[in-house]
Order: structure tokens, then C-alpha cells, then sequence
């Protein structure tokens, strides 16, 4: 045997197996697809109708698969386009077939020339009937989106009808039907005739609820309803009582279903079916802002004390600045989703500015909702009794005061509000105060006003404006003779960024408890931040849409505490990164102060925000 056969017998196994793999091993192919004449929803819809598209990916790409596709192309292009209005169009395709490494890829390209649109000749929509007075049908017969003139869009045509479908359906019209819906298309005149006649037929009205649970008293289910029998039947309603139902923790399941309807009495039973949710929860969380560092909450609540719907819960909170426990008992009242009388006990320890603070007040309240001027507004009437001890830090000086509190509060909330926690106050007003005759160590008056309202700009609406104001005022005659607790500070995430929480002040040398000055380590005197009898407020930021829920901001903040209107305002600008969730937008921002606070020698520099707002 020869030294080559030698040397080439051991690598034959290895070159034949080489090649079966390579054998065995399917060339891979794909196809390219490029649409050239049309955009937007009309590209869309023609690679949606594409074999080409469907079979792109394919593992077994033959050439005569390939033509097979291509025969077809020019059909499916034609069924494309005619949703659209354009019933014949000019349409070409080519396939470059190229080949590398074993792979096949095909390259298609589908040139279309959409020509003469069908436009719509002819409208015809009418509603008879006994609902055809009804605003909801005349709203939709007044603003067609199908008018004489236009290009024919089979969507709009489709449309249209859903919507009267959907709004007889909606609100109580229930044997409604389509008399006769006809679009005749003529192509080769390039016209189209739309005919729709929609009878109504008469309006339901809600029957007799049937409530099954036994979870809580039944008297306290019905409270909930959004609806009343006798009145004409509402679907959206129905959901809203489903809603009030979940939010309302009682029940893990809810169903809130229309029974089968009486034709005669034209009425429509109702059925509410719930399960008891678990009695306790227990909830625990951490987190981090900017004004209170890191923090933490543990709470417990009992969602059902007792069959009446009474609940309890208790939360603990702590963070860098504010130490807290509550306590509330919730007593359920009229509309058990929205108004409520409440005690509540709370300790706090709260560090504001300079001052330590530490107090405890207990406060029933009454939450109701009531509407005026058109809108839906909650109103909180409340009782405050405040004992409360602060501690001025550099001086060492404490203040006691024992305070009741009588106050009244209205907010404005969003049409049909079901109770639900609110991320933001479109409108916000409180007036409370005290007086000696009451029992309290202190007179003052004191109102405070919160605004916030998102405007778009443009019709693509991608760029937003939000204006936020902030206003706190106080009638007493001297400042020194208000708690601590109830002066007002700026600054911070939500009040003038820029500057830290509560670090905008008015000022006061610190005096020891023997009358002497206190003096820092170069021997200077030093001041404290006391909070002020006053607090203005605002902002103003440009918002830019991005892709993927992001968005840009710039913003301008200004405002201070003081102890009289017409003191000098701090102001600050930024940007800001904002990220939109399903209700809230999360932002992140970096914002200069460009004055400098009373009481420090330099002005602050970059500051970093984590801040909520509404989603614009």
C-alpha cells in the first residue's frame, strides 16, 4: 500500500458523510416582495391579499410555485384596490430568480397604476321609524363620511352601517334592521349609488333586576345600579354597573347580562350574578422619588366588615421625609361607588424644610358627588381635630398647637365617575380654617386652588401643551401664630422643579432657647426655612409625541412661599423624557434653577425629577 492511499483512506468516512449532509440539507429561498404606486392603507391591504406574501417564508420554493404565484398577482391586486374605490387598475409584476450558495431568492415586483377612481353619485340614508327623531341617529345621518363627489371607500360604506347597528343596539332599539342596504357600482361610468334604509322600531326600557350573591345585603347591590326600571334601556349603563361592581372589591366575579326581552311590555330584565372576592389583602410595596428617596408602604384592608359593606384598612408608609400610620373606616352612603363617610386617624412625622414636625389628627368626613354647571364634581365635607408638635432643627425651638378644623373641598371629575383613584386634578379647591371659640390655639382662614389641563395642537395632535397652577393663601395676622403643619413651602417634583422638596421658603434667624442667635462654624447666623402664609405655583410644558409611547419635553416652572402676594418668584427650565402608560405618563427630568432661593448663597444646580401626569 502507497504512503498517499495511506494517507487518504481514514478522510474517505469523512468526505462522503460531508456530502450527504450537503445532499441532505434543503437550498433555503425566499421571496422579496416591492409594491410600487400605492401607500398607506392601500399597500397594506394589497400585501394582506398577496400569495406572494403569505408564502415569502416557505421551505419549497419552486420555480413553477413562483409563477403559480405570480399568475395569480394581478387578480389579487384588483381585489385590493376595489375597497378603495379603484376598480381597474393597470397592474405588472416581475420576478428576478437569483441564486447564491445553494440559497434561491426571488425578487418580485408589482408596479400598479391605480387609475380612474369610482366616485359616489348617489347617498341615500333613511332612518324611519320610531327612533328616527332620536339625536344619537341624526347625529350619524348629519356627519357622513360618504358624500356625492367622493372617491367610493367601501370601509366608510361598511362603517356607516356598523354604527347605526351598533347605536340601535346600544340604546334600546333592539328589533332594529336593515330594510335595505344596497351600493351598485357602475365601472365602467366610474359612479357609484349608496342606499341605505334603517328602520328603528321601538325603544326597549329596562324591566326588573334580579341580583343573585349573598355576599352583602342586597339593598346595598341595587344602590349600585346606574340604571332605574322604566327607563329606556342603556347598554353603556349596564357596563357601568359592572364597573361599579368590580371596583367596589366586594366580588371576585361580576356578570351584569340583559335577560331575553319582553316584546309586548318592551322591557328588558336584567340579571346580576357575583361571587364573593377574599374578605383580607394585605399589600406591600417599595419605590423611589426624587423629593422622598427611597420608601416603602405595608398596608392591610378588610373589604367587608360586615354585610352593610363596612370596610377597614390601615396603612403604614415611611420614606426619607415623611413617616406615617392611617387608619380609616369606611361606611358606604347614598351611591355606594362614590360617596362614603369615613374616620380616619392618622399619626405622621414629617420633616418640612427645617422643621420637624409630629402630629396626630383625627377626621370624619363625608365624600359626596354631585352635579352642577353641567359637570360632575366630588365634594368633601370634614372635621379635622390636629394636635401637632414641631420642631424648629437649628434653633431647638418647639411649637405645640391643638387645632379644629372644619373644611370643605370640591373637585371636579371626569362625566360618569365611578369612584375611580384619579392620576391628576383637572380642578381642585379646598377652604378650611379655625378659630378660638371652636377650642383651637390659633385663628386662620385658608383657601387652596389646583388646576391642570392638556391642550393638542394641530390635527395630528403630537404635540401637546400642560399648563399646571397652584395657589395657597391664608388670612391670619401673623405667621408665627400658624402651625407649622399648615404653612405652606414649594419646590419639588410636582410644585417648581429645579429646587428640592419644600426648599422654597421665607426665612427666619435662628434663635436659641435663651434668646441668643445661633451662629454656624464661621460664626454667621443662621437661618431657617419656616414656611410661609402663602404659595404660587405653576408650569407650563411642550410636549413632543415619539414613537413606541415616548415623548420630549421642554418646560418652565415658576413659583414660592411667602408671607405676602407680590414677593419675588423663583423660576427654573428643563427637559424631560416622558414614557405613557395605559393612565398614567412617567417622566423623568432635568430641570436648572435660574434664582436663587432666599436664605442660600448659591443657586442650585441641575436637579434630577421622577414625576406623574396625565396621559396627553
Amino acid at each position: 500500500m502507497s504512503t498517499l492511499q495511506t494517507k487518504l483512506r481514514p478522510r474517505l468516512p469523512v468526505l462522503v458523510f460531508l456530502a450527504l449532509v450537503q445532499l441532505a440539507t434543503p437550498a433555503m429561498a425566499d421571496i422579496e416582495v416591492e409594491v410600487h404606486g400605492v401607500d398607506g392603507q392601500m399597500l397594506a391591504n394589497v400585501l394582506a391579499y398577496l400569495s406572494f406574501e403569505r408564502y415569502k417564508n416557505s421551505d419549497d420554493l419552486s420555480r413553477d410555485f413562483v409563477e403559480r404565484l405570480q399568475e395569480r398577482s394581478e387578480r389579487e391586486v384588483r381585489s385590493a384596490l376595489r375597497p378603495f374605490g379603484f376598480y381597474e387598475p393597470a397592474v405588472t409584476s416581475q420576478v428576478a430568480h437569483q441564486s447564491e450558495g445553494g440559497d434561491q431568492k426571488y425578487v418580485v415586483a408589482i408596479n400598479i397604476v391605480t387609475g380612474k377612481p369610482v366616485l359616489v353619485d348617489k347617498v341615500d340614508v333613511a332612518v324611519t321609524g320610531p327612533g328616527a327623531a332620536d339625536p344619537r341617529f341624526q347625529a350619524i345621518t348629519n356627519s357622513l363620511k360618504i358624500r356625492k363627489g367622493n372617491r367610493l371607500n367601501h370601509a366608510d360604506y361598511e362603517e356607516l352601517k356598523g354604527r347605526l347597528l351598533r347605536t340601535a343596539a346600544t340604546y334600546g332599539y333592539l328589533d332594529a334592521r336593515m330594510a335595505r342596504n344596497e351600493m351598485r357600482v357602475d365601472p365602467s361610468a366610474y359612479v357609484a349609488d349608496i342606499e341605505i334604509a334603517f328602520e328603528t322600531g321601538p325603544q326597549y326600557y329596562f324591566g326588573g333586576t334580579t341580583v343573585s350573591q349573598d355576599v352583602v345585603d342586597e339593598s346595598l347591590v341595587r344602590r349600585f345600579l346606574r340604571y332605574e326600571p322604566g327607563q329606556p334601556f342603556d347598554a353603556t349603563e349596564l357596563l357601568r354597573t359592572q364597573f361599579a361592581l368590580d371596583d367596589s372589591l366586594y366580588f371576585s366575579t361580576v356578570e351584569v347580562l340583559p335577560e331575553d326581552r319582553d316584546r309586548e311590555q318592551l322591557t328588558v330584565p336584567i340579571g346580576i350574578s357575583a361571587e364573593a372576592n377574599r374578605r383580607n389583602r394585605f399589600q406591600f410595596g417599595v419605590g423611589y422619588g426624587t423629593d422622598t428617596e427611597a420608601r416603602g408602604t405595608a398596608s392591610w384592608e378588610n373589604r367587608r366588615v360586615n354585610r352593610r359593606g363596612h370596610r377597614f384598612r390601615t396603612e403604614m408608609k415611611g420614606s426619607a421625609i415623611l413617616q406615617s400610620l392611617d387608619a380609616r373606616y369606611i361606611v358606604p352612603i347614598g351611591d355606594p361607588a362614590t360617596e362614603k363617610f369615613t374616620l380616619a386617624l392618622t399619626g405622621e412625622h414629617e420633616r418640612l424644610a427645617d422643621i420637624d414636625d409630629q402630629s396626630t389628627n383625627f377626621t370624619p368626613s363625608l365624600t359626596h358627588l354631585r352635579s352642577f354647571w353641567g359637570r360632575s364634581w366630588q365634594r368633601v365635607s370634614y372635621v379635622e381635630l390636629l394636635n401637632t408638635e414641631s420642631e424648629f432643627i437649628a434653633s431647638n425651638r418647639k411649637v405645640a398647637q391643638t387645632l379644629l378644623i372644619p373644611g370643605i373641598s370640591v373637585s371636579l371629575v371626569p362625566d360618569k365617575y365611578l369612584g375611580e383613584a384619579l392620576f391628576t386634578r383637572t380642578l381642585y379647591a379646598e377652604l378650611r380654617g379655625s378659630h378660638k371659640s371652636l377650642g383651637s390655639d390659633s385663628d386662620f382662614l385658608q383657601i387652596r386652588v389646583q388646576a391642570e389641563r392638556v391642550f393638542d395642537l394641530g390635527d395630528a395632535k403630537r404635540w401637546h401643551i400642560l399648563l399646571r397652577g397652584d395657589v395657597g393663601a391664608t388670612a391670619l395676622s401673623q405667621t408665627s401664630d400658624l402651625a407649622p403643619s399648615q404653612r405652606f413651602f414649594a419646590g419639588g417634583d410636582r410644585s417648581v422643579r429645579g429646587f428640592g422638596v419644600n426648599d422654597l421658603s421665607p426665612v427666619e434667624q435662628a434663635f436659641d432657647q435663651n434668646g441668643d442667635p445661633v451662629l454656624n462654624s464661621d460664626g454667621e447666623p443662621v437661618f431657617e426655612k419656616v414656611g410661609g402664609k402663602h404659595r404660587l405655583a405653576g408650569s407650563v410644558e411642550l410636549v413632543r409625541d415619539l414613537p413606541r409611547n415616548f415623548a420630549v419635553a421642554v418646560f418652565g416652572d415658576a413659583g414660592n412661599a411667602f408671607d405676602a402676594f407680590g414677593d419675588d418668584l423663583m423660576y427654573s427650565v428643563g427637559i424631560g423624557l416622558r414614557f405613557r402608560l395605559p393612565v398614567v405618563s412617567v417622566g423623568i427630568d432635568i430641570a436648572q434653577a435660574l434664582t436663587t432661593p432666599v436664605g442660600s448663597n448659591d443657586r442650585p444646580g441641575p436637579r434630577l425629577h421622577l414625576n406623574f401626569s396625565p396621559v396627553l
